[in-house]
């Protein structure tokens, strides 16, 4: 399996290459929480998936992420856009370098999962504090909205087993509302789409991609949602 870590400090571009194939998630989100004219947090911002369909009808927005160089990429795509609303940190999920009460929306997409999956000690720990940080920068009446992963590869969600008990969590413990959408990547070539599955998924996507013979590739996100 890549290194996750490794790429997104030294290969964003091509990171970002990846998650351009991917649809627009803007519709996906405004169904649940209105952006429009909001202050919003975008943590795990990476190369600005959801900061850049946000950032054109936020308010404000802040893109968060542990790797400058992932945030550098978002920075750019924003500024070519000819947007001033926003603002890039490095930072940890554990600890947010936000005020109380100082967001309408935090959106959090793919990361979470990073601490929050049982091969890593302390998980259930690790939720409870991102979740606990998210509250405290929301302002009352504000929402949260997670993407993470339902399986790379397939038509119908088929989650990793180290994200289940995160993914029931969310639901049973802390009252998430939760639905599933496809992700699918259009990619421009069936070899386009092996050589980037193969760089962020492994050699396993890789052969999937091949054996597909399209140029297309499925993908299943979860959604999950709270109103605070």
């Amino acid at each position: 399996m890549p290194n996750h870590t490794r790429i997104y400090r030294e290969e964003a571009e091509k990171y970002d290459q990846l998650i351009a194939k991917q649809p627009n998630l803007g519709p996906c989100m405004e169904e649940i929480r209105d952006y429009k004219g909001l202050e919003i947090v975008d943590i795990g911002a990476g190369t600005g998936r959801l900061t850049t369909v946000l950032a054109p009808s936020a308010k404000s927005i802040i893109a968060l992420d542990a790797s400058e160089s992932m945030l550098q990429v978002t920075a750019a795509k924003l500024r070519k856009a000819g947007l001033a609303n926003w603002s890039t940190k490095v930072a940890d999920h554990s600890k947010l370098p936000l005020e109380d009460q100082s967001a309408d929306l935090i959106v959090a997409g793919w990361t979470i999962g990073y601490v929050a999956n049982t091969d890593v000690q302390n998980w259930k720990r690790n939720i409870e504090q991102v979740i606990a940080e998210m509250k405290r920068v929301l302002r009352p009446n504000g929402t949260i909205i997670i993407f993470e992963t339902m399986g790379t590869g397939t038509e119908t969600p088929n989650p990793p087993l180290f994200l289940k008990p995160y993914y029931s969590l969310l639901v049973e413990q802390y009252g998430f509302s939760h639905k599933w959408i496809r992700t699918d990547y259009s990619f421009d070539t069936t070899a386009q789409a092996a050589e980037l599955t193969r760089f962020f998924f492994g050699d396993e996507a890789a052969s999937k991609a091949l054996q597909h013979h399209s140029s297309d590739f499925p993908e299943c996100a979860g959604i999950w949602w709270l109103h605070c």
